[in-house]
């Protein structure tokens, strides 16, 4: 007989928790939903709730409980709200925590599924970023195992002989490009957040969809890739490939390179986070290689798309300065969605903060958390006053 195994998901509405219930509701004969959370959408929260017959759901904002509760009476799960009920909701003895919060909003939740020894399948490449040595020492010391979400990190999670980490020559990673990968910056000058929004492989939500469009989204993924994986940061490289079918390649010292492929749809890497080491069959496309002909693959270009080379800084200067370089992102992002910054100004103002913000060392997490408050704080009044 199959033990079924508990799921926790932490930011069940965006589109990979509601991927992951897509794959939890298929495979209802070896999973079973304990926790969900979301930030404000209380229907959807409620309703996937119900639906999964949860234990407990979840609303990030404390003013919705009141609403959360009511629309779940009657239904048998309980309703709870705010920042602790994130951490409680981590700490129940699920199986499998799938961390989808997007931000630094998720890394207690994540950190409290670490320390009670969880699997982890993380979505939420922030958490790496701001305070990547200090989250992985955690993981070590608690006998946690974090199993990657992003395409491109779960593909060399199964790619990377981790024996043979040593015998590595590079790490590839590829990006779509987003939208605009063949705009000039005189049309990038007049981008609209409906436009970046578009993504032309991906279905993702509007703060990963907005980094992917900067391409910072994949220098964030650049930093994690370095946290997560035994391989200097020199040896990572960033490719440009439009058509998102390779997910990202491993070369060996022989020559030999090992690359992961399959259709652009998150469900995959999931699937793979909640069955490791087995696989589970999914309702994905599949590839068509004589219909797909080719595969293409360019170098970024750092001019047009800065935020890769700033990322990339931030993680050569290391200590507090990837933590400013995530939250002020956040907070330009955010001003771009509500018309305050224009496109091109989005990496402009990540990179007058990480000039601004003196680098030190990262000792904790409590000055992590309190640095990155200031940072919001900062980067909100830059953008107000210009200054």
């Amino acid at each position: 007989m199959t033990i079924k195994k508990s799921v926790c998901v932490l930011g069940v509405t965006g589109s990979v928790g509601s991927s992951t219930v897509d794959i939890l509701k298929s495979h209802s004969d070896k999973y079973f939903v304990d926790a969900v959370t979301a930030h404000r959408n209380v229907a959807a929260l409620a309703a996937t709730a119900i639906d999964l017959g949860a234990a407990v759901a979840v609303i990030a904002d404390e003013s919705l409980y009141e609403d959360l509760k009511s629309a779940l009476a009657g239904s048998g799960v309980e309703a709870t709200a705010g920042e602790a009920a994130l951490v409680d909701a981590a700490s129940r003895p699920s199986d499998i925590v799938i961390a989808a919060i997007i931000g630094a909003a998720g890394l207690k939740a994540t950190l409290a599924a670490i320390r009670r020894g969880a699997r982890v399948g993380l979505a939420n490449k922030e958490t790496l970023v701001c305070a990547g040595d200090l989250m992985m020492a955690e993981v070590v010391k608690y006998g946690a195992t974090l199993i990657p979400v992003d395409s491109e990190h779960s593909a060399i999670f199964q790619v990377l002989e981790q024996k043979s980490a040593d015998n590595v020559d590079r790490i590839l990673l590829t990006a779509s490009g987003g939208p605009f990968r063949e705009w000039s910056m005189a049309d990038m000058m007049a981008v609209t957040p409906k436009q970046a929004l578009a993504h032309p492989n991906w279905d993702m939500g509007a703060k990963i969809s907005i980094d992917s469009a900067t391409m910072m989204n994949k220098g964030l993924e650049l930093i994690e890739a370095c946290r997560l994986f035994p391989v200097p940061e020199d040896r990572i490289e960033v490719v440009v490939h439009p058509q998102s079918i390779v997910h990202s390649m491993v070369e060996y010292s022989d020559g030999s390179v090992l690359a992961q492929l399959g259709s652009p749809d998150m469900r995959t890497p999931i699937a793979y986070a909640l069955s490791w080491p087995e696989r589970i069959r999914i309702n994905v496309p599949r590839l068509d290689f004589a219909t797909i002909g080719q595969l293409n693959f360019t170098s970024p270009d750092l001019i047009r798309f800065p935020a890769l080379r700033l990322a990339r800084e931030a993680l050569r200067a290391g200590g507090t300065v990837p933590t400013v370089l995530n939250a002020a992102n956040e907070i330009a992002v955010g001003a771009f969605l509500s018309g305050k910054v224009t496109f091109l100004q989005i990496a402009e103002t990540v990179e007058r903060m990480m000039n601004k913000i003196t680098a030190a060392p990262l000792c904790d997490l409590d000055q992590m958390f309190d640095l990155d408050d200031m940072v919001r704080r900062e980067t909100l009044g830059l953008i107000d006053t210009g200054r």
